[in-house]
C-alpha cells in the first residue's frame, strides 16, 4: 500500500499578514502536496533557523534570504513586497542625520536594517526584538546606553504615536524615491535540494491559499485573532491591508526587478557576497 507523504514544516510570524495567508493552508482548505505542519516563531528566529537549513519552508526577510540562498530559493507568491509598506525610523523628536547615532534595530538580518546601512552608511545599529525597539527608543536607552532612533515593524508602523514618538522617515518612501521600485520585505523560502515538481507545487498552494482568504476573510479571523495578542482588530485588517497585495499574489516582473536592486545595493555596501543563483522558483 502506498505511503502518505511526511508532512511538510511551514514556519511564518504571528502577525496578521502571515496568518491570513497561510490560514487555508493550516486548515486544509485547499488541496497541499504534503499535509502542512505550522511553526509559527518570530521572524529573527526563522531567519535563524533558515541559516540552519532547518525548515522545509519558511518565511524570512530578503536581507536574511540574501544570506542563505545557496540552501533556499524563493517563492514567487506569499511574501511582502509594496508601496508604502516599509519599516519607519522614528524617535523622540526630530531627527535629520542618523549617521554617527544609536538606532534601534530589530535585527542584524532584517531588510529594516539594510535599508538604516543604505541610507546612512554610519548610523550604529543597536540590535533587539522588534517589539523591543518603540519602548526603548522612548526611554532613550537601552542596555544602559544612549539610544538616539529606533527602526520599527509590523504593527508598530500604526501605533507608535501611542509612545509619544514621532517619525523621522519612512524607509519605504526613501527606497521608492531612490529606485522607483516596491520595496521587498519577507519572502516565503522553499530549500532548493527539493525536487521542483514539489517546489513548483508548493508555490501554487501558497498562491491558492492567499486566494481563499481573500475569498473567505471572515472564516480566517479566529486564526488570526489567536496569534495577534493584544493587537486590536482595526490594527490587525489594517496590517493584513498594507502588507497583502498584488505582490503577495505573484511578485510579477516589477517585484522581481526590486527584489534584484536590493540585492544588487547590498552588495555593493559589502552587506553580502554576490551569486548567480536564481532567486525564484520557476513558474
Amino acid at each position: 500500500m502506498p505511503t502518505d507523504p511526511a508532512p511538510l514544516e511551514l514556519g511564518y510570524s504571528f502577525c496578521p499578514n502571515d496568518t491570513f495567508i497561510f490560514y487555508a493552508l493550516q486548515a486544509g482548505r485547499i488541496a497541499t502536496p504534503a499535509p502542512i505542519r505550522e511553526v509559527l516563531s518570530d521572524v529573527q528566529t526563522l531567519n535563524d533557523w533558515a541559516a540552519a537549513g532547518r525548515l522545509p519552508l519558511t518565511k524570512i526577510s530578503y536581507r536574511a534570504y540574501f544570506g542563505v540562498m545557496d540552501r533556499y530559493v524563493a517563492l514567487r507568491s506569499g511574501g511582502a513586497l509594496g508601496r508604502g509598506v516599509g519599516p519607519l525610523v522614528v524617535a523622540r523628536a526630530p531627527i535629520d542625520d542618523l549617521n554617527g547615532r544609536r538606532v534601534a534595530s530589530p535585527g542584524r538580518l532584517t531588510t529594516a536594517e539594510l535599508l538604516l546601512r543604505l541610507a546612512w552608511p554610519d548610523a550604529i545599529p543597536v540590535q533587539m526584538r522588534f517589539d523591543e525597539v518603540m519602548p526603548a527608543v522612548e526611554r532613550g536607552e537601552y542596555g544602559g546606553e544612549p539610544l538616539d532612533a529606533g527602526l520599527i515593524i509590523h504593527e508598530s508602523r500604526f501605533t507608535y504615536p501611542q509612545h509619544g514618538l514621532v517619525r523621522v522617515r519612512d524607509m519605504g518612501e526613501w527606497w521608492e524615491g531612490e529606485t522607483g521600485l516596491p520595496l521587498p520585505l519577507g519572502a516565503i523560502l522553499v530549500r532548493r535540494d527539493l525536487p521542483l515538481e514539489l517546489q513548483q507545487a508548493a508555490q501554487q498552494a501558497v498562491r491558492e491559499s492567499i486566494a481563499y482568504a481573500w475569498a473567505h476573510p471572515q472564516e480566517a479571523k479566529g486564526y488570526i485573532r489567536q496569534h495577534a495578542l493584544e493587537m486590536d482588530d482595526a490594527v490587525m485588517q489594517a496590517h493584513i491591508d498594507l502588507y497583502v497585495n498584488e505582490y503577495s499574489e505573484d511578485v510579477g516582473d516589477t517585484g522581481e526587478r526590486a527584489v534584484r536592486e536590493l540585492h544588487r545595493r547590498a552588495v555593493a555596501v559589502g552587506a553580502l557576497s554576490p551569486s548567480d543563483l536564481p532567486l525564484f522558483v520557476p513558474q
